[in-house]
């Protein structure tokens, strides 16, 4: 055999080999996402079973954690410099994201067709000074709850408009002896009493900062906390939701001990047709209710992103994942539990059917979605705004103090 012949062979031999190495050379990306409300668990990991299928030379591994845990789990694997290609983030997070160079601005990414299909309400979860930090992929607010069957042996005819008129309900039921207290929050020191809170401040046409600095102690912000601190105190609300998170509200709920409750998209499936729940068949949703005079409805934007991070070692790879998972097929799919972030998959029956109710108050609630404040110290002012809720809520402070506090606790 010649020369030529023979190095031709090897040559062949080696490119096959290279060809064959590559061909089943794995990407591996590290995602981490959320295991409490929207998409289940084996929602995440039934969509990422069909990416990984069409896509054999990714894997992905995934890991969840409770909300509380997803703020910090990100930023210190930042440090750690190995961590996590793919990261679930609220809307709150994109100002400190950015500014902290934790996820990549992927605007050149999006394309047109993107645009123009998302709702215009979903982008903000993911723009932070005009740029574009990760893909829309669950679309939330929080929404009233009502047990049907409650309401009709009250003598109720329609759910509340008005949070006057909740409390109104609320206090017939208790009279009439149906339930002790009728409303349940998710007022524990956490995120979750934020969003709560936000949603009164949206209804009472409140503000939380002004020119940069707090505005929440006057006006509509203290509007709200009056509200909640009154709720508490008329033995209408469960006195337990100082601790509640969504979760123990859910489970309140879906045992039949609360006929109001304010709470994410994913509680009305699991609560009108989940097997553990003794309410199947009797939950009405409609959005939350506004105030005479200055609200019709109100809603807090608790919607989510999926980003790549700035240490990513594969970005394409994980720009590929982010963009199946928030596609509108996959999204259409598993929408039970979070609606799709895509305008035209509500006229599509295949996510309609059977929730015509949700849908209907989705409409309302997420044209109304109101924002929680847009800044790089916004865990710091959180944490203020947690603690005078607890404080107004136990009665160791007024609501004009707590706020107070909590303007000159929050770092603006």
């Amino acid at each position: 055999m010649s020369n030529s012949i023979t190095r031709a062979l090897i040559g062949a031999a080696l490119l096959s080999a290279s060809f064959a190495h590559h061909a089943f050379a794995e990407t591996t990306l590290n995602a981490l996402f959320m295991a409490q409300a929207a998409y289940s668990e084996a929602d995440v990991r039934a969509m990422t079973d069909a990416f990984t299928k069409a896509n054999p030379d990714i894997k992905v591994n995934l890991e969840f954690v409770p909300y509380e845990g997803l703020h910090d789990k990100t930023v210190l694997a930042q440090g750690s410099g190995g961590g996590y290609d793919v990261v679930l983030f609220d809307v709150i997070w994109p100002a400190e994201y950015a500014s902290n160079n934790v996820l990549v601005d992927i605007s050149s990414r999006v394309t047109d067709e993107m645009k123009k299909g998302v709702l215009p309400g979903a982008w903000t979860t993911v723009q932070y000074d005009g740029k574009y930090y990760g893909m829309p992929w669950i679309l939330d607010t929080k929404y009233l709850f009502y047990n049907k069957e409650i309401l009709e042996k009250a003598g109720i005819t329609a759910p509340p408009k008005t949070w006057d008129e909740l409390a109104e309900q609320a206090k017939v039921i208790k009279d009439k002896g149906l339930l002790q207290t009728p409303i349940a929050w998710s007022w524990a020191q956490a995120e979750a009493a934020i969003c709560d809170y936000t949603t009164l401040v949206s209804a009472y046409g409140g503000e939380f900062l002004k020119d940069g600095k707090p505005a929440f102690q006057s006006d509509g912000g203290l509007d709200a906390l009056n509200y909640m601190v009154t709720s508490y105190k008329s033995g209408l609300t469960n006195p337990n939701s100082k601790e509640f998170l969504e979760e123990d509200v859910r489970k309140v709920f879906e045992n039949g001990e609360a006929a109001f409750a304010l709470n994410w998209t994913y509680m009305y499936n699991l609560a009108n047709s989940g097997k553990d729940s003794k309410v199947t068949g009797k939950v009405g949703v409609v959005p939350a209710p506004g105030v005479a005079g200055k609200s019709e409805v109100s809603a807090v934007n608790g919607s989510m992103g999926l980003g790549v991070t700035s240490v990513s070692k594969h970005p394409d790879e994980a720009w590929k994942y982010i963009v199946h998972m928030t596609s509108q097929d996959t999204q259409n799919q598993y929408a039970k539990l979070s609606l799709p972030i895509w305008a035209s998959s509500y006229e599509d029956p295949a996510v309609t059917q059977g929730q015509e109710e949700l849908i209907g108050a989705a409409k309302l609630g997420l044209a109304a979605m109101y924002p929680r404040p847009t800044t790089p110290k916004y865990q710091e002012l959180s944490t203020a705004l947690q603690q005078a809720i607890q404080e107004a809520l136990l009665g160791q402070a007024s609501p004009e103090e707590a706020l107070q506090s909590a303007a000159e606790n929050s770092g603006l």
